[in-house]
């Protein structure tokens, strides 16, 4: 069957993503989905207010479609990549019901934060439960660079919920300027396909092919200054998708370390409230999540993304070199 698939499934899923964006773009300026802006946001995100979101709709629609028609051509069909797929969808769902809410009330609050978790726990304990019964699968993970491996047992289902839930709210904290989630999610992706497809994973290889390709074919339209922004229901189910990817390929450490320029945004808005409360009112960061700390000390947009853009492709690269 060789790596065939793969690449059919990038390459599907970018002319997808490019041959569809402008009618979903137009649909959503004409249903005036636009974006909320936090209150809180740098000045010169005021100026964004209105432009069309939920953009995700059409990177989790190319990636999907992408991802199933290079595995019934390549003959890559397996549990895993409906599984996968499933739990990409799910989450994308869940997303597409923050940002509705957000809509429909004129700010930028839509699910509660316990709200969201109610419905994303579940579903990636279940992930979590279905990998350590699988025989070809099982719950047992890789040491990073060794042959080592750790069987966690049942205590796998809990490692699978941190791993999907903490990367699908990694992302979305991203998920702040023009083209760098998008830019990002690409990257990391990317790096995940080459890896499962050297462990023979080609399903799961398929699904991280199809979620770079559609979120750079994304980009086009993302890119500063942006036409459209992805939303909830894009970096929610991008981020569950390289979650996924990881699990589903036993991957787990080595998609910390290719993602982990979210790993880090993420960290940074933990030690943002940490700091915060342990100091009586005191900032750590001028703004978190990460990339605000540096748009506010200066760096403009688009250095920021492109700067970031380059440390996950370090993050990437390393990851693909050191992972056995």
């Amino acid at each position: 069957m060789g790596l065939t698939p793969i690449p059919a499934a990038w390459a599907c899923a970018v002319g997808l993503t490019l041959a569809a964006g402008p009618a979903v773009v137009g649909h959503l300026r004409r249903a005036h989905l636009g974006q909320v802006i936090r209150d809180d946001a740098p000045g010169r995100h005021r100026e964004k207010a209105g432009t069309p979101t939920m953009g995700g709709v059409l990177i989790i629609g190319a990636a999907v479609v992408a991802a199933l028609a290079a595995a019934a051509l390549g003959r890559a069909w397996s549990t895993e990549l409906a599984v996968g797929l499933g739990v990409i969808v799910l989450f994308a769902a869940i997303g597409g019901v923050d940002d509705a809410l957000g809509i429909a009330r004129g700010r930028n609050l839509g699910l509660r934060a316990r709200e969201k978790l109610a419905l994303q726990v579940p579903a990636a304990l279940l992930l979590g439960v279905y990998v350590a019964r699988a025989p070809q699968l099982g719950g047992a993970v890789g040491l990073w660079g060794t042959p080592a491996r750790v069987d966690l047992g049942w205590l796998y289902p809990v490692l699978c919920m941190i791993l999907v839930v903490g990367m699908a709210n990694a992302v979305n904290l991203t998920d702040g300027l023009d083209g760098l989630a998008a830019g990002s999610v690409a990257i990391a992706a990317a790096a995940l396909a080459v890896l499962t497809g050297r462990a023979c994973a080609v399903s799961v290889g398929v699904i991280a092919a199809a979620v770079s390709g559609a979120a750079l074919g994304f980009l086009w339209f993302n890119a500063h200054p942006a036409r459209v922004f992805m939303g909830d229901v894009g970096s929610q189910g991008l981020g569950a998708a390289l979650a996924v990817t990881g699990v589903l390929g036993k991957l787990e450490i080595a998609m910390l370390i290719v993602g982990g320029l979210f790993v880090v945004e993420a960290l940074s808005v933990i030690a943002q409230v940490a700091y915060f409360r342990l100091t009586g009112g005191r900032r750590l960061l001028r703004m978190s999540p990460l990339h605000h700390h540096y748009e506010l000390g200066g760096w403009t947009e688009t250095q920021t993304v492109v700067r970031f853009w380059l440390c996950g492709a370090v993050l990437a690269v390393l990851g693909v070199g050191l992972t056995s």
